[in-house]
């Protein structure tokens, strides 16, 4: 009995994976295509941030703080080889005469967005820094994760690794 069943249970397993691909594959066919604009506006986004982490380079150098008073969010996060500061440590220690930026190249960017809101721009410095006698580590990778609020675009958290 069981021979004689097995090639229909066969041919009843082939129809009902046959349908179970169809339907996979008109459930594809139904989702529309990622549009065009999208993929313009992550380019375009990628540039806004990048052109944003660069000007903080320039401020950084410049000990201009208040830059980062504009670009940091209010719950900003920054880790680095001291531990973590808050973004009013941020924009002091900025804007005091604690260290001494000679030089800095950056390169490398590569955006990766999470969500409408919320995206990561990694990238790699390199910079002659001194802060008191101390070498500012270089060169590092850096994450700068931005979060849109009220429609503009903040640095929530900073992080340099150290490049061996």
């Amino acid at each position: 009995m069981l021979t004689r069943l097995l090639p229909t249970l066969a041919i009843l397993g082939a129809l009902i994976a046959g349908s179970s691909i169809a339907t996979a594959a008109i459930t594809r066919a139904r989702q529309p295509p990622t549009p065009r604009s999208s993929i313009a506006s992550t380019d375009s986004l990628e540039q806004t941030l990048e052109a944003a982490e660069r000007q903080s380079w320039v401020a950084w150098q410049h000990r201009d703080g208040s830059y980062f008073q504009n670009f940091l969010a209010d719950d900003h996060v920054e880790v680095g080889i001291n531990g973590l500061a808050t973004k009013a440590q941020v924009v002091a220690f900025v804007g005091s005469p604690a260290c001494v930026v000679t030089s800095y190249a950056v390169d490398h960017f590569r955006l990766t967005r999470f969500d409408e809101n919320t995206a990561l721009l990694t990238y790699h410095a390199e910079q002659n820094t001194m802060c008191g006698t101390t070498r500012a580590p270089s060169p590092a990778w850096v994450s700068s994760l931005f979060v849109r609020r009220g429609g503009k675009w903040m640095n929530a958290l900073y992080q340099q690794t150290k490049e061996q």
